[in-house]
This record gives C-alpha cells, sequence and structure tokens, in this order.
C-alpha cells in the first residue's frame, strides 16, 4: 500500500483507486485478501466509514467481495474487469478527443499514426 493520500479528490474515492492500482500491477491477485476497512483506516488515518465506503464501491463493482468473519478478497475475474472498465475510459478521455482534434487539423489516419511513433520514441 503506499502510504500517502495527498489529491484533491475524496479520500474514499482514493482508496478505491489504490486498490485498484495494486489489482492492476499485480501486486494484489485475484483471490488474495485485502487490508480492512479498520486496517486501511489505521494505515492512513482516516475515518474507518471513509475507508468502508472506498470499500463498498470495490465490492459494488464485483472487484472484491466479502466472506463474513473472514475478510474481504479479490474476486475472480476483476483484473479482467477493470482493464475493460479502463479501456473504456481511456477511449472516451483520450482517443476520442484524440481523434476528434485530428479531424479539425485534417490528419489522415497515417499521419495520426506517424505522430505516436514518433513521440515513443523518445
Amino acid at each position: 500500500m503506499k502510504r500517502k493520500l495527498a489529491d484533491d479528490r475524496p479520500i474514499f474515492h482514493q482508496i478505491r483507486d489504490m486498490i485498484e492500482e495494486e489489482i492492476l500491477d499485480g501486486t494484489i491477485e485475484e483471490g488474495d485478501k485485502i487490508p480492512s476497512t479498520n486496517e486501511l483506516a489505521s494505515f492512513y488515518k482516516i475515518n474507518p466509514a471513509t475507508a468502508a465506503k472506498g470499500i463498498q464501491a470495490l465490492v459494488d463493482k464485483e472487484i472484491i467481495f466479502k466472506r463474513r468473519g473472514i475478510g474481504m478478497f479479490v474476486a475472480d475475474g476483476a483484473k479482467e474487469r477493470l482493464v475493460k472498465e479502463r479501456k473504456q475510459q481511456f477511449k472516451q478521455q483520450f482517443i476520442q478527443p484524440l481523434l476528434y482534434e485530428a479531424k479539425r487539423l485534417q490528419l489522415s489516419k497515417k499521419e495520426v499514426l506517424a505522430l505516436f511513433e514518433e513521440e515513443g520514441e523518445k
């Protein structure tokens, strides 16, 4: 777990996103137990209800599941669901605006790809 919660977003979003990132980068794998709300609250010095809200967001997305009396675990297929969601976000946040601007500048597909390759070589 990273130690610092520091951006302007609500803390429960940061908790949710931190766990998602750890699943995506393989730090936490499917089937692994994740820290409890009390552990997260203690570690980050936040209210347990705030940690619980971040965890609940992941439960609602079926990324983690609860085993009563045992803990919370990463669900099977969680990484695949997160990748699918992130690809959609990437498309909306970056690809669509890029294509819109390329069209405004009358850039061909070949020119756009050449720009990508040029930037990738830096």
